[in-house]
């Protein structure tokens, strides 16, 4: 996930406040109950390399976090690195059809035109077991972190990153398209350019031009080499605002995504409640089920019929401790789920999810913020030891039943209008079924 950073997300929802002054109701989207989503629905879990592999070579990750003595160190995460095999098992135990991993570029080329060979070994590994597992790999080529070496050039400042970048992302595909994996370009790209604005002094419409370039030259490339692959560069969605956050880099690069990746997490909070209410953590953020069927109406109109997919979802804790509203992962999980299928009930190409993530990881400053369907105390807990969720079981059988039932009845109810996606979800707002309905 995908840090919100809160200067993008509040200069954005001052926009968004504004679009509220739009009047007037047009219409409610159906009451139906929601039907299951069916067996080939594609389910997953995802998880990043730089977050969850542990002991990571140079990068520009390694020197923010050098540079910054109040975030946690990275250390060896969760220790992906030697743990695949058992993590892709507990995955497997789960029912999911999708992996998702990061490969990190950082790790394969530590030196400028130097490949190294046991690390593309390592990866071939965890495809290798991803496929026998019986799951389909999900191939994220950058989540983020790019070497040390294209870090002393000025990162994505430097003219000939997209050329660098280009380099070694054409060795990846070149040595696993023949897994069939469904590819991520650039994970959250948005959220990568205002990581590398704060931390590296990047020109923003700069680095969006790049990524744009780099999207459409790759997406090309493995078309080459993969002719029915599917492709997606994950946007994080900002309700409120999507439109003003991600539709300048949709603009770009939005004939070339075969399936278009989103990530929800959070509902829309307006400025002034975000001032009096400022969150201690993201855990404290407003969470908002039912606006995942808004991200996905909103992308299913801007692209009609094109394939969508839920890339990451999920709901943070404070560590493992409980919400302090007790909405558990499990209450989260039922209710998103229920609106996945009102969504697709509602004609909505929707075609896989993700649950974001399968251990908790570094959240990219800090090992506080807990997302996993197993949670790992990485500061206390010398054995990393894979601990379960409530969530686990849930998944599990919302996973054998291709969703919750029909008679599935939301536990969280539908919030205002005003505080799930405005100006959409007041001008065709949903409703959940009631008891009696």
């Amino acid at each position: 996930m995908r840090t919100r950073f809160r200067c993008l997300v509040a200069s954005a929802l001052v926009t968004a406040a504004a679009l509220l002054l739009v009047p007037g109701v047009s219409g409610t989207a159906s009451e139906e109950r929601a039907g299951v989503l069916g067996d080939d629905f594609l389910w997953g879990v995802a998880a990043s390399g730089f977050q969850s592999e542990g002991q990571s070579p140079d990068s520009n990750w390694t020197r923010y976090i050098d540079a910054d003595p109040g975030w946690d160190r990275l250390g060896g995460s969760v220790d992906f690195r030697t743990r695949y095999r058992s993590d892709i098992a507990l995955a497997k135990s789960l029912g999911v059809k999708v992996f998702r991993i990061g490969i990190e570029w950082a790790r394969l080329e530590p030196q400028p035109g130097v490949w190294d060979s046991s690390a593309f070994a390592y990866y071939d590994d965890v495809i290798g077991a991803i496929v026998a597992a019986g799951m389909r790999p999900m191939l994220t080529l950058d989540h983020w972190v790019y070497p040390g070496w294209a870090a002393d050039r000025g990162g994505w400042r430097d003219p000939g990153m997209v050329s660098d970048w280009l380099a070694n992302m054409r060795k990846v595909v070149d040595r696993y398209a023949a897994r069939n994996p469904v590819w991520v370009t650039i994970n959250e790209p948005i959220a990568y350019i205002m990581h590398e604005v704060r931390q590296n002094g990047t020109d923003a419409d700069q680095m969006l031009d790049s990524v744009a370039q780099a999207h459409d030259a790759i997406y090309d490339y493995i078309h080459q080499i993969q002719p029915n692959a599917l492709v997606t560069s994950n946007v994080g969605y900002v309700a409120g605002a999507e439109s003003q956050v991600n539709g300048p880099l949709m603009d770009r690069i939005g004939d070339r995504l075969d399936v278009i990746g989103v990530d929800y997490y959070f509902g829309y909070e307006p400025p002034d409640l975000a001032a009096a209410n400022a969150p201690s953590g993201m855990w404290d953020l407003p969470v908002r089920p039912e606006g995942i069927y808004f991200a996905l109406q909103h992308y299913s109109q801007r692209f009609p019929g094109r394939p969508l997919w839920i890339v990451e979802n999920g709901m943070p804790t404070e560590n493992a401790r409980p919400r302090a509203d007790g909405y558990t992962r499990s209450d989260h999980l039922r209710d998103t789920v229920y609106w996945l299928q009102r969504a697709r009930s509602d004609g909505m190409n929707l075609i896989g999810y993700n649950y974001w993530s399968l251990t908790d990881n570094y959240e990219w400053s800090s090992y506080t913020p807990r997302f996993g369907l197993y949670t790992v105390n990485v500061r206390t807990d010398p054995a990393l030891t894979r601990i379960p969720t409530d969530a686990v079981v849930t998944y599990r059988a919302i996973i054998a039943h291709d969703g919750v039932s029909a008679d599935y009845l939301p536990l969280r109810p539908v919030a205002d209008c005003r505080l799930i996606d405005p100006p959409a979800s007041c001008a065709t707002p949903v409703a959940a079924p009631r008891a009696d309905g």
